[in-house]
């Protein structure tokens, strides 16, 4: 059987498998470290949803969800440019409240330095990252991350809510895109 995928993956990088027991250790971890907290995840769209329904699953505190969209101006062919606007700001205040950025991958780091700095204006009562992807080697800017799911080396990915032009987040894994390859 052949899938309307397969020509654009050059392998997959994490399983499916893989991918649900690190995000139920993550779900475990947060939930100790926030155990008596009441916690807003603040899921970065559009990337982070699929992280976002499977973590907040395993979670055994109160939580609550908003979502923030940005976009990044002049866009390289991967990764930002660092220069990012708002597109669809938070629906709530986080003033006062314990905040966790739900991130799909880490590239350079502007995009999520431009976010963090932004949202520490708001006075939360303390601000994190969780982020399922971290593509440490091409952090242009220093980021503290708090969980982070894999450290992936330098290659182009998609799958489980990241996009290749917009398509393939439904795929449960994460694959390597073929050099040379899009929609466009």
């Amino acid at each position: 059987m052949s899938f309307y995928w397969e020509e654009y993956l050059q392998e997959v990088l994490i399983s499916e498998t893989a991918l649900q027991e690190k995000v139920k250790q993550l779900g475990q971890q947060i939930s100790e470290d926030y155990k008596g907290k009441d916690i807003l995840l603040l899921c970065i769209l559009k990337g982070g949803v699929v992280f976002l329904t499977d973590l907040m699953r395993h979670l055994t505190i109160p939580n609550e969800i908003d979502f923030l969209a940005v976009s990044s101006y002049g866009k390289k062919a991967r990764g930002s440019t660092g220069v990012v606007r708002i597109v669809k700001d938070l629906d709530q205040p986080i003033y006062g409240r314990h905040v966790l950025i739900i991130e799909d991958i880490i590239d350079s780091g502007h995009t999520l330095n431009y976010i963090v700095r932004n949202l520490a204006t708001r006075n939360p009562a303390s601000l994190k990252i969780c982020t399922l992807l971290d593509k440490f080697e091409r952090r242009e800017i220093d980021i503290a991350v708090d969980y982070t799911g894999f450290v992936i080396p330098d290659r182009f990915v998609f799958g489980y809510g990241l996009d290749l032009d917009e398509k393939f987040r439904e795929l449960p894994f994460i694959g390597v895109v073929k050099p040379g390859m899009s929609f466009e």
